[in-house]
């Protein structure tokens, strides 16, 4: 397979730059079966091009994954749906054909503005080879998405990225327990430009960087041994621990996971409302006290 980090224009459209670029990866590399470009990559972080699905942008990836018989993740586009905007990315098999689509689950809230929440995993079964799955950049954050996709099957969870912040260490280091805790390929593919800061990273099921991209344009390519991901999953993590099988036989019911509890979620309605926080009014951070007491 391979992910392409490449140089996203958050003002014109991307496609036609996108398909050059496979082109030219087909060219170097005609082994490749399966491609992911970055979260957003058609036409960049801007909802003003937001289109019904199906679409043209969706007939251009298409065409793409026809001309050169691959699967293909494309990224992302904001797609507009009864009203509303979604983050979608869409799976194509071969032939051109959209096999899935996901809608983001968790929009980066309060960042991602105007951006409805997804509400359906997806998962598809490559012929002979095995089950992906599919989340998109902020979804990681939440843990529970990546162990619904283990526990549907997914052994591979592709993953198209938009991060241009301070924080995508982080993501880092959430990709390789992502993929250690669920025992599976963990494939994260940045942007650059208007798409994001690079750093890129393709990580086994052990939690093993298999490689970490740089900040410049690159054309990221792998072989997957899903055997190793069966192995894991059935002798334990470097025959050690197997917490897929921990959390199937576990006895401990998870009470937070149900809306209609009411023991102890009174501490996550404390934090507030979900919103950009304002300035601090001093260099300490604390806020100035009321002078009218």
């Amino acid at each position: 397979m391979a992910g392409l980090q490449l140089r996203i224009s958050g003002v014109e459209s991307n496609l036609q730059y996108l398909a050059r670029k496979l082109d030219r990866l087909m060219a170097v590399f005609p082994w490749i079966e399966m491609v992911v470009f970055s979260e957003l990559a058609t036409y960049g972080p801007s909802k003003t091009r937001a289109e019904a699905l199906p679409g043209p942008a969706e007939a251009s990836f298409g065409k793409m994954a026809r001309k050169h018989r691959l699967w293909l993740v494309n990224g992302s586009l904001y797609e507009r749906r009864r009203g509303k905007i979604y983050n979608t990315a869409s799976v194509l098999n071969p032939e051109g054909e959209v096999v899935g689509r996901h809608r983001k689950l968790f929009p980066f809230t309060p960042y991602e503005e105007g951006v409805e929440a997804g509400e359906e995993f997806l998962v598809f079964d490559v012929p002979e080879v095995g089950r992906f799955g599919v989340s998109i950049c902020y979804d990681a954050w939440v843990p529970e998405t990546s162990r619904m996709l283990a526990a549907m099957g997914a052994e591979v969870i592709l993953h198209p990225s938009l991060t241009g912040t301070v924080d995508r260490d982080v993501e880092l280091a959430i990709a390789r327990s992502t993929a250690a805790t669920n025992q599976c390929y963990f494939v994260d593919i940045n942007g650059l430009g208007a798409g994001g800061v690079g750093r890129s990273i393709l990580v086994g099921p052990h939690g093993e960087v298999l490689h970490q991209a740089g900040s410049e344009e690159e054309l990221i390519t792998a072989e997957l041994d899903l055997e190793r991901v069966r192995r894991s999953r059935e002798r334990g993590m470097r025959t050690l621990g197997q917490p897929l099988k921990s959390f199937r036989d576990r006895k401990v019911r998870f009470s937070v996971y149900d809306r209609r509890w009411k023991g102890g979620d009174g501490y996550l309605e404390s934090l507030g409302s979900l919103e950009k926080p304002g300035r601090a009014s001093d260099a300490g951070g604390a806020a100035e006290p009321d002078p009218s007491g």
